[in-house]
């Protein structure tokens, strides 16, 4: 593998990682709703763990519908500068 390999598969993940935090939304999804749509085995493209390592996600417990997982503050402080809402 090439230092430029390593560049464009971080860059991949970064964006994926954008991407799972717009998916997810304002409002909090389901846990297993994410987990089926964004976990993966794939070493290379580690977009959920990498989320969760730089704390951009939170989950919570709602007692009516069970786990949730939410864009946390610092996730949605990403999206503003990286991808901000059209005016």
């Amino acid at each position: 593998m090439t230092d430029t390999d390593t560049d464009t598969d971080t860059d991949t993940v970064e964006s994926l990682v954008l991407d799972l935090l717009e998916w997810v939304g304002p409002d909090a999804r389901p846990y297993d709703e994410v987990m089926d749509a964004w976990r993966t085995s794939c070493p290379r493209l580690p977009v959920w763990e990498e989320a969760n390592r730089r704390r951009l996600l939170v989950r919570r417990d709602d007692p009516v519908r069970g786990p949730q997982v939410a864009v946390s503050p610092a996730g949605l402080a990403l999206l503003g500068t990286r991808r901000p809402a059209p005016t």
